[in-house]
């Protein structure tokens, strides 16, 4: 029987009775160069701004059966490395100059892109060759839709910002005790000074000058504070000083008395009186004698009409009302 080869590796497989005296040479080539090959090769593949197809040999060393493929050359674009569609494990270094990545692909399948200056570990399954992991860089910028920045030097001492697919911004450290904050879109690094206030924060303070790092305003004056839960806002026009003083007040008070008025008969309200009738004479033994006769009303008299009183005031000047409230004078100061 005629000897073949392993789909993959490319083995020699020796028939039954055949290679008489050489089986101990290509058993030792198998075990010896071509599978130590597989596992632990390296060889270095250069591409000249072309796609490059590996060579596969059976039963003797090529460049398809290596564990490791470093590529270099100089490409101009994305150029193809074909190695056999047969299932194998590759690591890959994109070791190219030009910048351009490479894309290992076999005569089936989409392949998969190394970029420029990565190093990639990728496997076929009979089909397609597809990444079995991340690719890793060694001294090239890696860009940020690979996972990377896109940069080679990052900026001392900043804050870095994402920016989609671009590279990164940053933010720098300003003064010394900024904060970061953010503004609901971005990040800024903010003054807020030793006292822990932000730039532009206005404060009230009970003294005649402000406290360093703060500006007195001086576009408010002699005015009171008002509390409100909306906006705020200013208004009025009387100063505090000349609202709020003692004020003397005159106040219109009525005094005096009724005088003495004697009603007339017209002035009294209509009315009668009660009466009585009496019988007089003497009796059998010439005794007077005097009974009641009889009851009964006088006429009526008066009209019921209306009368008036007189009365009399004066003037009178009370006590001042004290409005001079005690205060505090505060001045309204703004962060720097």
């Amino acid at each position: 029987m005629a000897s073949t080869y392993s789909p993959s590796l490319k083995l020699t497989l020796m028939g039954d009775g055949d290679q008489a005296g050489l089986w101990g040479q290509t058993t030792n080539t198998n075990l010896g160069t071509l599978l130590e090959q597989a596992i632990t090769g390296v060889t270095s593949i250069v591409m000249s701004d072309a796609n490059y197809t590996l060579i596969s040999l059976n039963g003797v060393t090529d460049e398809a059966r290596n564990a490791v493929l470093v590529v270099t050359g100089v490409n101009n674009a994305v150029r193809d490395l074909i190695p056999p569609v047969v299932k194998k494990l590759y690591i890959i270094a994109n070791n190219t100059t030009g910048g351009y990545g490479i894309r290992v692909i076999g005569a089936t399948g989409t392949g998969i892109t190394i970029p420029n200056g990565a190093t990639q570990i990728v496997y076929c399954d009979g089909t397609n060759f597809v990444a079995a992991g991340g690719a890793f860089v060694n001294g090239t910028v890696l860009g940020v839709t690979s996972g990377g920045t896109g940069l080679s030097t990052l900026t001392a001492n900043s804050v870095m910002l994402g920016n989609g697919t671009s590279s990164p911004t940053f933010v720098a450290p300003g003064t010394a005790g900024n904060i970061l904050t953010s503004n609901g879109t971005t990040w800024a690094s903010v003054a807020i000074g030793g006292d822990g206030f932000a730039s532009g924060t206005r404060m009230t303070f009970n003294q005649t000058n402000a406290p360093t790092g703060w500006t007195k305003s001086t576009s408010v004056d002699d005015a009171a504070f008002r509390l409100v839960s909306g906006s705020v806002g200013s208004g009025g026009s009387a100063n505090f000083s000349t609202a709020f003083v003692s004020q003397a007040v005159t106040i219109t008070a009525v005094s005096g008395s009724a005088g003495a008025t004697t009603l007339s008969t017209p002035q009294i309200p209509s009315h009668s009186h009660t009466s009585g009738t009496f019988g007089a004479g003497f009796n059998g033994g010439g005794t007077p004698y005097l009974n009641a006769a009889g009851s009964g009303n006088t006429g009526n008299t008066g009209g019921g009409g209306s009368h008036t009183h007189p009365f009399s005031f004066s003037n009178a000047t009370a006590n001042a009302i004290d409005l001079a409230v005690k205060y505090v004078d505060l001045i309204i100061a703004q962060k720097n």
